[in-house]
């Protein structure tokens, strides 16, 4: 059974192409967070005022918060490579991200003393 015969509703060939967008979830490395939000470094510039979906890792946890760009700007070049910097802004995250981004945060904000040759520094 070909993938045609599978579709229960039928699709109809356009006369001319249509434009239109996907998001696809790219790597990025944040480099400091609080509860509004993020500066990431990615390998491509964001534009600014954009409104984006971002995927954060926190520790067992993972949310998704929609973020407007603030700016972006070259970070570095490493190994050849631009990489950019870019403030997020969140924008209305839901009282679940929230609560799981403000709970990061202030595990990271105070963390554990250091052990530097076996003595508390």
């Amino acid at each position: 059974m070909s993938e045609h015969d599978k579709r229960t509703v039928e699709r109809i060939p356009l006369p001319s192409q249509i434009a239109g967008e996907v998001t696809v979830f790219q790597p990025m490395t944040i480099l400091d967070m609080s509860e509004r939000g993020v500066q990431v470094e990615l390998g491509f510039p964001l534009l600014n005022d954009s409104l984006h979906d971002f995927r954060l890792s926190l520790n067992e946890r993972s949310v998704v918060v929609k973020g407007r760009v603030v700016y972006c700007q070259i970070g570095e070049l490493r190994e050849g490579v631009v990489r950019y910097r870019s403030g997020v802004e969140f924008i209305e995250p839901s009282p679940h991200a929230l609560a799981a981004i403000r709970e990061f945060v202030a595990v990271h904000r105070n963390p554990p003393p250091r052990i530097i040759d076996a003595e508390l520094a």
